[in-house]
């Protein structure tokens, strides 16, 4: 397990960066935290270091973004989702086993519905505007 702190919105999306440019084709991010906890933030890094000059917003109503890079990106908030059944019914397995890096938000609701080497990273805001950052089942080297 590996734990970070930032402090604010920028050196979140500066960690996405550095977490982005250790994702390899086929890695999935199952993103936990409350509502502002900065899973969108940390994915504007991600992408960042994908390549990716779009701009990254919550997909909360449309479910899957998906952007272009050097590798596809694959953004999904599963929040409005009843749950697995829900999930396996929007046709994402070309995106989780595919050629590009699957990030999910609020993916506490759907598990039990994704790979056994899913990382995942969890988020948890502080009152003072910092963030405790861990990530578990992480194999892709060193985050630095």
């Amino acid at each position: 397990m590996l734990t970070f702190k930032t402090n604010t919105p920028e050196e979140t999306i500066e960690l996405g960066k550095k977490i982005g440019r250790l994702l390899k084709k086929g890695d999935i991010i199952a993103m936990q935290g409350t509502l502002a906890a900065g899973k969108t933030t940390i994915t504007k890094g991600i992408a960042e270091s994908l390549g990716i000059s779009d701009t990254i917003t919550s997909p909360t109503f449309c479910l899957i973004s998906e952007y272009e890079g050097n590798m596809p990106l694959y953004h999904m908030d599963v929040y409005r989702l009843e749950g697995t059944d829900d999930f396996e019914n929007l046709g994402t397995d070309d995106m989780l086993y595919g050629e590009g890096v699957s990030i999910i938000e609020w993916s506490e609701k759907i598990m039990d519905a994704l790979p056994k080497k899913t990382i995942i990273l969890k988020i948890e805001p502080h009152d003072d505007g910092t963030r405790t950052i861990t990530i578990e089942n992480w194999n892709n080297g060193e985050i630095k």
